[in-house]
């Protein structure tokens, strides 16, 4: 299990939202670059890094990412707003070590087949979830798919890994949803990051127990809520 500090990106801030709703924003940091700069100093080995405006069709921060990218020692992994197969090549070019692809990937399956055949193993499929159906388009949008099903269709596909997120949870430091969480890692073929709600350091050694490959957490560190250091020397790696 590890734990991967949550970079959020918006307006050139780094933030943290709650129940994917942008008219609740709980933290704004100016200097995001500093921020993922201070997640390594305390001993995480990986970060996740997501372009909310670029994901939601208000704008992009694709000059902050590059520069987390560059200043960067840890695996970084990126989304937001990732549609098209240069933004891919691009990210990875820059350094990413996966490139998180989600509203393009659920809605256009022949897309994200030829997208898994070019970069196998690089790309993880974000699947945001509210109640067990799928929504998209920056949790805009909800699909009459249930998860389950989404990832018996994802299954096939030469994956680096599928991201769950709990909207229904997110910001909210009212843990993690674990029942959805055990059948994701029962159902998927592959690592499974968890995100949404994960609070405290229970929370994670649960998910772990579930079979969770990775607990993305944003709000929990930033408030306190869970000490970075604690988490980091548990699960920073």
């Amino acid at each position: 299990m590890i734990v991967i500090p949550a970079v959020d990106l918006r307006g050139g801030a780094c933030v943290q939202l709650v129940g994917g709703s942008y008219d609740d924003e709980r933290v704004r940091l100016g200097d995001p670059g500093a921020v993922a700069r201070g997640w390594e100093e305390v001993g995480f080995h990986h970060l996740h890094v997501v372009d909310l405006d670029a994901a939601t069709g208000r704008g992009s921060n694709v000059g902050l990412v590059r520069e987390i990218l560059t200043a960067s020692d840890a695996q970084v992994q990126v989304g937001g707003g990732v549609r098209e197969s240069d933004r891919i090549e691009e990210l990875l070019a820059d350094g990413a070590r996966r490139v998180i692809v989600g509203t393009r990937a659920l809605e256009d399956a022949e897309w994200l087949d030829e997208m898994t055949s070019r970069f196998p193993d690089e790309l993880v499929v974000a699947v945001d979830v509210f109640d067990r159906r799928v929504v998209t388009r920056g949790w805009s949008r909800s699909l009459p798919v249930d998860v389950l099903d989404a990832i018996e269709e994802l299954n096939a596909l030469r994956l680096a890994g599928l991201l769950v997120t709990a909207v229904h949870r997110e910001g909210q430091l009212r843990g993690a949803d674990l029942p959805l969480m055990e059948d994701v890692a029962e159902a998927a073929a592959f690592p499974v990051y968890a995100a949404g709600g994960i609070t405290t350091l229970s929370d994670v050694r649960a998910l772990a127990d579930r079979g969770i490959t990775a607990a993305i957490i944003g709000m929990a560190l930033y408030t306190g809520a869970m000490d970075p250091r604690a988490a980091a020397a548990e699960f920073g790696e």
